[in-house]
């Protein structure tokens, strides 16, 4: 594929209050913006020439379903989308074939063709819900990787050394331990980075497991005489056991399609420190306003109310506002209204999937097994708010309203 090289302009255009404004939209809650300056640069000479940046976001369809977790990146695509700049839905139907071996200490199974298909038909409907999809370009990099070819991949190798590579932190620490690392995976770096190139991309985003990937497509442009991208990561949005990254092996997840009514009680289940996280990565709230919501429950107001309105937030964004307003009447019909306390005693627990009895006891909300099993049959165990009938049920990973009786109750995760 002959790249043909974006040449800047040899004046730049000053830097005006505009490009500083769009500077701080891009800044709020990401982890690093390389460089600064040069994206400052970009924003300016857009200004000046009337031309978007291309803006570049790539996942991978390795699950079906995409969570609160993917829209962190989702969210800031959106908000320089409405800066006016061009932003690319990438769908990595050709990287995921390879599998990302970010953050991994053990090759990734490859996915098949029809498990990428599968995944990558809902991958831009669920994106949609967050990215304007009139004024979003869609591309696969199949598109470009597909005709590489034998000979373009080994041309394509030849600009990035082995060193280089294995300055990776994962690589460099399964090289060591001496557990196998595939050839394969040396390409996907690679390959992402070559994305860049094909797409000219002013701006990538990624997560902050992204870093050297994006790195490569940096210094893969420069081979091509383009212009390098900036990068911008974004932090990894912790789940809902308030540990670790939001992922769906977690068990901790908030999914996207998930029922107005469950993403409300998922919401509302997280402690009130990982709530402002919450608000700043994923909210539509302006910097001003969050900054007086804080100062607000920092004065006194209960931080339940601020973390209803999140709730509420979230499932208008994705369900709508009736369901939103649904989802909240449900959650206080549930718990407000059932006279449990606002401010839940917090337990974690060890052992996930985690059998509900075993749970009660170790939560010292029943003293024994025995009194688990009769408050089940009775009745008067819920979870969630729903009441629970099978003595065998077991609790996956993840954070849980516990409740038995009507006074009797705690916000429960199980690890």
């Amino acid at each position: 594929m002959n790249v043909p090289p974006s040449v800047p302009p040899a004046a730049e255009p000053p830097i005006t209050d505009a490009a500083r404004r769009a500077l701080a939209v891009a800044l709020r809650g990401c982890e690093e913006l390389l460089l600064e300056q040069d994206f400052l640069r970009k924003l300016a000479r857009s200004e000046a020439t009337g031309t978007p940046l291309r803006i570049k976001l790539g996942l991978d369809p390795t699950a079906p379903d995409l969570h609160l977790g993917h829209t962190v990146v989702l969210n800031k695509m959106r908000q320089l989308q409405d800066l006016g700049h061009t932003v690319i839905f990438l769908i990595g139907d050709f990287t995921a074939m390879i599998g990302d071996p970010s953050g991994r200490n053990q090759t990734r199974p490859p996915l098949t063709r029809e498990q990428i298909e599968r995944n990558a038909r809902t991958y831009f409907e669920q994106a949609s819900l967050v990215l304007d999809p009139a004024r979003t370009e869609i591309r696969y990099n199949s598109e470009w990787s597909d005709p590489l070819g034998a000979r373009g991949m080994i041309q394509l190798a030849a600009k990035y050394t082995l060193a280089r590579m294995m300055e990776r932190d994962d690589f460099t620490r399964r090289y060591r331990g001496g557990v196998p690392i595939s050839v394969h995976e040396l390409l996907y770096p690679l390959m992402q980075g070559y994305d860049s190139v094909a797409l000219r991309a002013d701006l990538e985003l990624g997560g902050t497991d992204q870093k050297f990937n994006l790195l490569v497509g940096r210094e893969l442009q420069k081979e091509y005489g383009q212009e390098p991208q900036c990068i911008l990561t974004m932090p990894l949005l912790v789940g809902l056991d308030g540990v670790e990254k939001m992922s769906k092996s977690k068990g901790n997840t908030v999914g996207i399609t998930d029922a107005p009514a469950e993403m409300f009680g998922k919401l509302m289940s997280i402690s009130d420190d990982l709530m402002w996280t919450y608000y700043e990565l994923l909210s539509s709230s302006s910097i001003e306003a969050l900054a007086r919501l804080r100062a607000e429950c920092a004065a006194g107001r209960n931080p339940r109310d601020a973390k209803v309105q999140l709730a509420a937030e979230m499932v208008e964004r994705f369900h709508g506002r009736s369901a939103a307003a649904a989802a909240h009447e449900s959650f206080e019909a549930r718990f407000a209204r059932g006279a449990l306390p606002q401010d839940l005693p917090e337990v974690t627990v060890a052992g996930a999937p985690l059998p509900i009895a075993q749970l009660l006891r170790q939560t010292q909300l029943v003293a024994s097994a025995s009194e688990a099993v009769r408050n089940i049959e009775q009745g008067g165990v819920r979870v969630d708010g729903e009441r629970v009938s099978d003595r065998t049920l077991r609790l996956a990973a993840g954070t849980y309203v516990v409740q038995v009786g009507k006074r009797r109750a705690a916000r429960v995760t199980v690890a």
